[in-house]
Parts: C-alpha cells; structure tokens; sequence
C-alpha cells in the first residue's frame, strides 16, 4: 500500500504513470480507479489554479483542491505558488471537453486525505519509511512522507554529532529514511527521527583506531576544547591550542586533519589532535545507515551507548508519547 504513496517526485517517471499520461483513456482509467498520477505543475495563474502538464492534456487544481488541511490549520497562499516547476501528485475529479480542447479537474488534496487515511495514520513510533527533504530550517528540516504530506525532522533528532543548521548534514531534494519519532493525538501530525538509523557509538568507533590520522568537520568550540565529527554519529575532543580559539571558530564546519590519540569507549570519548589549521570545505553529506531499510521496517528500541558506559543514551520508541 505504501508504494502507491510516495514523496512527490518518486511516481513520475514510473511506467504506470506514463501509461495514465500517455492517452485521454488512461486519464479516464485513473478517474474510474481513484489512481494517483503524478504531473509537473508548470503555472499559477491570477486565480490561483495550478496548471499541470499531463502530457496529452492539461491538468488544473482550483486553490482549495491544492492542500490537505489538518484541523486547526488554514491553507496558504505560499503554499499553491511554490508548486510551480515541481511534480505534484494528485487524484481526477473530472475529465472536460469542450471543443477540441480537453481539461483535466484534478485534486492534489484527496491524494493527500487518501495517503493520510491509508498510509500514514497506521504508522507507530518506531516505524522506519522513506522521506524527501524538501525544505530547510534552523529548527529542522520538512520532509515530504507522501503525496506532499509534510511531517517535521527538529534539527536535534538528525543525528548525534551535533550541528548548526540541517544544510550541514542534508540537502534539498535528498531521499532519506526516517523513523516515526512520535505522533500529535490531536492533528495526527508525524514527527521524525534520523538519527538512530546512523548507528551506535560502538558502531561508529568501529571505523576508526587509535594512531589515525583522519579527516573531520569542526562542529563546535569551546573553552576546554574542539568536538570535531568523524562520523554524523559521532565526535571527538581536540585540546585548543592557546591563541587559536578565535582561528577555530571562524572554521566551524570545514574540514581538518586530526590524528586519533586514543578511543575509550566506557566514556564514549575519542581524543584527538589537530594536525593542521589550514581547513577546507568538506565533501557533499553522505549518510551510512546502519540499519537497512528494505529489510528493517520498524525499531522498538536504540541504545546508542556501550555496554557498561557511565553514560546512557537511547530511544525507547514504545514509551515515547504520542503528544509532543
């Protein structure tokens, strides 16, 4: 069921699509059906309709037929104009012909009630789908669960290793998998986590040995020192050199050679050394998960923390509270 109810973008190019797009009579086989199709929206006009291209017709969505609204919320008007240039998925209302012009009623709306009603209200905390990242805050980023259905991914749940922004780790139109962190009992609005599918401490630490030397990201300075991440789950401790403090914070988020002096787990504490000042840019984000999707779909608990570490850090997804 789930496959029918994916972020905007990921049906478009699928060959169902192109079938329902290739002929006025695919078009009337997705009315008959309640298929979702998926076309890109190339105008808003004066009266706020989007217009989409479906290939063998042009499709239009009326404003209040462009957004699923929660209770409580109101749709905006930011939110029809920024569909422009961008795939949407939607639902026919009606097929119209009027001469040898043919016009395609559609509403993006009802795929999103459909996707929430089928798809998305049968979630738990816990479970793991996919996700597109589809705009960026200081607080976090927007994901798009399906259909355009927007659920929120707070700037501290992105990972462990501590960061600025949600630029320093994701990207525009990024693909990822996410878990349900928790879900609002009165909206039923979704709210995830990342981090706990990019592994453990030990997990991590793994990659690395003492007498290294490796490349990371200065994430933060302080007065005792400089956590430089090695890993998104991961982070070490530089001793700041006296006078370079001011140098280091003016380099938060670039790159730097750091040598491993030693790795001690009962604390979850790596010390390193910096190696060299002259920073660069570091490469585009990867994300590495270590728990696979295709085959993983639901985690009850993650416990970030080593065995016997004074320590503990872990999600408890069956107790978290459905009210945030």
């Amino acid at each position: 069921m789930s496959s029918i109810y994916r972020a905007e973008g990921c049906c478009i190019g699928t060959a169902e699509n192109r079938e329902y797009l290739a002929s006025v009579s695919g078009l009337e086989r997705a009315m008959r059906t309640g298929a979702i199709i998926e076309g890109m929206v190339t105008l808003c006009d004066e009266k706020m309709r989007l217009h989409v291209d479906l290939h063998c017709a042009e499709g239009i969505i009326d404003p209040q037929e462009v957004l699923y609204c929660r209770a409580g919320e109101e749709r905006k008007d930011i939110a029809v104009i920024t569909r422009v240039g961008k795939p949407v998925s939607c639902k026919i209302l009606s097929i119209e012909h009027c001469g040898d012009r043919l016009t395609v009623r559609l509403s993006r709306r009802l795929a999103q009630e459909s996707c929430v009603r089928e798809y998305l209200s049968a979630l738990r905390p816990g479970d793991i789908i996919p996700a597109k990242v589809t705009h960026l805050e200081p607080f976090g980023a927007f994901l798009d669960v399906g259909c355009g259905v927007s659920s929120l991914l707070s700037v501290d749940c992105i990972s462990v290793s501590r960061i600025s922004h949600p630029r320093d780790r994701l990207q525009l139109g990024m693909s990822l998998s996410v878990a349900v962190k928790c879900i609002q009992s009165d909206t039923q609005r979704l709210y995830m986590t990342l981090r706990e599918l990019l592994g453990t401490w030990e997990e991590n630490a793994a990659s690395f040995e003492a007498g290294q030397t490796v490349t990371g990201i200065i994430r933060s300075v302080e007065s005792y020192g400089v956590f430089v991440e090695l890993a998104p789950n991961l982070a070490g401790l530089a001793e700041v050199r006296e006078g370079c403090a001011d140098e280091l914070r003016a380099k938060i988020g670039k790159s730097v050679a750091v040598y491993i002096k030693s790795i001690v787990p009962q604390r979850m504490k790596i010390k390193l050394v910096l190696i060299d000042l002259c920073c660069s840019d570091p490469p585009p984000a990867r994300l590495r998960y270590f728990v696979d999707p295709e085959t993983v779909t639901h985690i009850d608990r993650w416990r970030y923390s080593p065995e016997g570490a004074g320590k503990i850090v872990e999600t408890c997804f069956q107790s978290l509270s459905e009210d945030r």
